[in-house]
């Protein structure tokens, strides 16, 4: 997954506005205690991240 597919995920899923928050603020354990922009930001895969909030929040399942 691209890093842009990853974002227009989030942004579909949370809002525009929130979607950046949460990224931010939001720890994740299944990315070792960090948020997706620390994750990200550390190298961890797009879809590595993405498959970890779809574990924490409940997304569409065609957003999955």
């Amino acid at each position: 997954m691209r890093l842009t597919e990853f974002w227009n995920r989030m942004h579909r899923h949370f809002g525009e506005v929130y979607a950046q928050s949460w990224a931010k603020d939001y720890v994740i354990s299944g990315l070792g205690g960090r948020t997706v922009e620390q994750a990200l930001a550390d190298g961890v895969a797009a879809k590595q991240v993405w498959l970890a909030v779809c574990q924490v929040v409940d997304v569409d399942p065609r957003l999955r």
